[in-house]
């Protein structure tokens, strides 16, 4: 986890590692997809291979295993029987992958957030009892890095957020600055004055303050504060 950059190059390794662990499982080839919920953000979702990516991302227009692992909280189990029909454009299609049994197994995040971690097998009936019980007690484990994860990415987003709204609030007191000095009136003034030309030319005020600092210095527009936590 700690040698990923970001949230999605985390779930992008641990499909991968949950693939092979479910190989090893079945007894068959094994894909792996993971499907992360954050609200209020868009479905992260991530895949051992361009089949198993392209499989979780089908259940954005129809209902996947997936999907309903996360709705009803159990895992979800796709093989030979019959299946609800809402689950069927997703059930045909994956047979033309060569997909022949499907586990989903929701994960519990904290507050706000779900996962959820499918197994795709190329054989038949791949999760017998005691195989979807070993399947579900990996992504059990697994939900525990899953967790760690979201939180360590839920710090990098809430830092960058802060480093650019240090960066918009120095910028625009930089330019109030500016009119101050130039039009001698005071902070308020300068600063309804910027929001008075955002407001007519319809853009932020933090792009007018910063095209105010390039006409005071045509250089590089900096506020000073780095990326780095």
């Amino acid at each position: 986890m700690l040698e990923n950059a970001s949230i999605d190059e985390f779930l992008q390794e641990l499909s991968g590692a949950i693939a092979e662990f479910g190989a090893s499982v079945a007894g068959c080839r094994m894909l792996s997809s993971v499907r992360l919920l954050r609200n209020p953000k868009p479905a992260v979702t991530a895949g051992s291979d361009p089949a198993a990516l392209a499989l979780e991302q089908l259940q954005r227009q129809t209902a996947g295993p997936a999907v309903v692992a996360l709705e009803t909280g159990r895992a979800a189990l796709l093989d030979g029987g019959q299946v609800e029909p809402r689950l069927d454009r997703y059930r045909r299609t994956a047979a033309r992958w060569g997909i022949r049994s499907v586990l989903s197994v929701p994960v519990a995040l904290d507050e706000g957030a779900a996962a959820a971690l499918t197994y795709l097998a190329t054989g038949p009936d791949a999760f017998d009892a005691g195989a979807a019980a070993t399947c579900e007690a990996f992504a059990a484990t697994a939900g525990k890095s899953m967790r760690l994860a979201v939180r360590l990415g839920s710090v990098q987003e809430m830092n960058r957020d802060l480093l650019q709204a240090m960066n918009s609030r120095t910028s625009i007191n930089l330019a109030s600055g500016i009119l101050m000095a130039q039009s001698r009136c005071s902070q308020a003034e300068a600063f309804t004055l910027l929001s008075k030309v955002s407001n007519n030319r319809n853009v932020k005020l933090r792009l007018v303050a910063e095209e105010i600092l390039r006409r005071f210095d045509p250089g590089p527009c900096s506020a000073g504060f780095g990326t780095r936590a």
